[in-house]
């Protein structure tokens, strides 16, 4: 039997079957997918709510199958918490100044979905297989999933919030002579699936620079396994990673990232919605200004460096990063370890090897330089494939939908990534407002996609290398096409990556309900019908989304959106399009220098509540099926 909170209801199609019908599916059950979940059922109850998750429990990056050894977050206790639900010492046992293990962000967020009463609206094991629009008045989405131990399945939802997460579909390419290895192979996903090789390997080859490479070093080196860490030559190189306080202040990184005063450093095409557009053209725009923004970026970048002391020993000398601070994005990661992960590596359990690996025989692995060594177990860090694993439908709508896909030089003109006149006038006002940014870093010289090195090669048709088109999304939540806008039925969210990830969820979460409610006051749909409009939108989509090659071309690039010092400024946003202010700090000074945290955005759901709560809710499906302005009814709902 349906529960109340769910309040399913069943509609009949034209070819005769019964399909379920729910007001918002969400697919995805992590930090985000809850957020929106959270926020959709708590500003909208009266709709009706599911989300689906192919995994065994929620928790996406942080689910039960995803903790491995030794998982700790980068952040401290009181930058990684929802705005409105802290994560408090009595509670969860983490105290002022320490980093949260998995297990611990795992309970917080079963804790979450408990506390707003979204535990039983996610379905577990439910993996989303197609997702296909229905180009009506009404829209929405029919949705063919597979539920646990039954036939797939199809489901019809009204909205659809697509919330599959940047680290959700591991890439794993084929290695030569794999299958005469005799031993494992895997991808950091599936670490904890394999944790029992901390006990039974006695040399295992690490493979990658990431930080999750570096939480695989030190679980297996700490645990008296040999391990030999292979960095490619020709890839991205080593990661940046820090202590968790930096600059000859000691400040506190994750907090120093969200500092207004500091955020002006960075060059950032949404910035001047803060406000200070005019200190930002200042260091922006003029050689002076210029000159202290490369300094202050030039103290950031040495200051890690010097602290970590890279060149104290040959071997720690080896990880020192190849690309530029200030054009680094979130892959800056945070040394969270419990004893000293340099000292690890300068002794004998750790080798470090900057090559590639040419090819696997029995139990050895053979490096391009012509080095081998023994080994029992090779853990890929190989990276992730950051298209959302599902198949839209009708066929072609990537483009129209605003996610990665082939660039085409016949594209449609609904096709935004594929426009060439618009990247062209895009690109030209980048430039001219950031001409810091002409001067792209040359991180290697060397660099050949690992999918093009000898001794590895891949026939996934989704690749972190394989050349697609970046994600196109109006405020990096939704389409810029009137095909969605005027049905309001599709979002986003959880492509961007920032150290504000909690806070960025919460705000992007209530974005969407808004959005889905017509209770934006800076709202993209509005530009329906209206050409001069349209086209400011699309441009304004275009600019947001090519910055990133510009700014942060490793970890950006043609990818998802990816920022540090942004992210103050994307709050703002999102918060002048909710109709909210965005200086919440008490004075001048406060706001310039105290840094935003979860605990400033703590009243944004009652600020927007009071101010949009006593306008009419959005009509559930089985009110909007009874309005005479439903173009179809709902039994001819479209399958193909």
């Amino acid at each position: 039997m349906a529960t109340t909170t769910e309040k399913r209801e069943n509609i009949a199609v034209a070819e005769g079957i019964t399909m379920e019908k729910l007001d918002c599916v969400v697919v995805g059950a992590g930090w985000y997918g809850l957020a929106a979940a959270k926020q959709f059922h708590c500003t909208q109850p009266e709709c009706s709510l599911a989300v689906f998750d192919s995994q065994s429990s929620l928790g996406g990056t942080w689910a039960d199958g995803r903790i491995y050894p030794g998982l700790k977050s980068n952040n401290l206790l009181g930058t990684f918490e929802y705005p409105d639900f802290p994560m408090d010492t009595p509670t969860f046992g983490v105290k002022t100044g320490e980093h949260m293990p998995g297990e611990v962000i795992n309970n917080y967020l079963k804790a979450y979905a408990a506390r707003f009463g979204i535990t039983g609206m996610i379905r577990l094991n439910t993996k989303v297989l197609i997702a296909e629009h229905q180009d009506t008045v009404e829209g929405g989405w029919v949705l063919t999933v597979a539920p646990p131990g039954q036939s797939e399945t199809k489901v019809f939802a009204r909205r659809v919030v697509f919330a599959t997460g940047l680290t959700s579909e591991p890439f794993l390419p084929h290695f030569e002579g794999q299958e005469t290895f005799g031993g494992r192979i895997f991808h950091g996903k599936e670490f904890q699936q394999n944790a029992d090789t901390l006990k039974t390997a006695k040399r295992v080859t690490i493979f990658g620079g990431t930080k999750f490479a570096w939480d695989a070093v030190y679980a297996y080196a700490t645990a008296g396994v040999k391990v030999d860490w292979v960095i490619r030559s020709s890839g991205h190189g080593p990661c940046w990673i820090a202590p968790s306080y930096v600059t000859p202040l000691k400040k506190w990184i994750e907090k120093l990232a969200n500092m207004r005063f500091l955020t002006w450093f960075s060059p950032c095409v949404w910035g001047d919605v803060d406000g200070y557009g005019g200190i930002r053209g200042f260091y922006h725009r003029t050689a002076v200004g210029r000159t202290i923004v490369n300094s202050f970026w030039k103290v950031l970048g040495g200051d890690v460096i010097s602290l970590n002391a890279y060149d104290s020993n040959p071997k720690t000398a080896k990880l020192k990063p190849w690309t530029d601070p200030m054009f680094t994005g979130s892959s800056f990661s945070i040394m969270n370890y419990d004893t000293d992960f340099m000292e690890l590596v300068k002794g004998d359990s750790v080798n470090v090897y900057v090559s590639e690996i040419d090819h696997l025989s029995p139990g050895k692995v053979h490096l391009s330089d012509g080095t081998e060594f023994e080994s029992d177990v090779l853990l890929a860090h190989t990276g992730w494939k950051h298209v959302p694993p599902i198949k839209f439908m009708p066929e072609g709508i990537e483009g129209e939908l605003g996610i990665p896909h082939t660039p085409r030089a016949d594209a449609p003109s609904t096709d935004l990534a594929n426009d060439p006149v618009l990247t062209e006038r895009v690109d030209k006002e980048i430039l001219e407002r950031f001409p810091r940014l002409k001067d792209q870093p040359i991180w290697n010289k060397d660099y050949i996609p690992m999918t093009e090195q000898k001794g590895i090669t891949s026939d996934d048709e989704v690749t972190p290398y394989k050349t697609l088109t970046p994600y196109m999304l109006h405020h990096f939540i939704v389409p810029p096409s009137e095909r969605f806008l005027k049905s309001r039925d599709t979002a986003f969210i959880g492509i961007v990556s920032n150290f504000s990830n909690m806070i960025t969820a919460h705000l992007q979460g209530l974005w969407i309900s808004a959005y889905f409610a017509g209770k934006l006051a800076e709202d993209p749909s509005t530009a329906v019908g209206d050409k001069e409009a349209m086209e400011k939108l699309r441009y304004q989509t275009m600019l947001h989304n090519r910055f990133g090659k510009w700014r942060y071309p490793t970890d950006w690039g043609s990818k998802n959106p990816n920022f540090i010092f942004d992210a103050v400024p994307y709050l703002d946003l999102l918060q002048r399009d909710l109709g909210l202010g965005i200086w919440r700090k008490k004075g001048f000074l406060a706001e310039m220098y105290d840094p935003y945290g979860p605990e400033d955005y703590r009243d944004v759901n009652n600020e927007w509540m009071a101010k949009y709560g006593d306008m009419k809710k959005m009509e559930s499906l089985g009110e909007s099926a009874k309005s005479s302005h439903s173009a179809e009814p709902i039994s001819e709902v479209k399958l193909n």
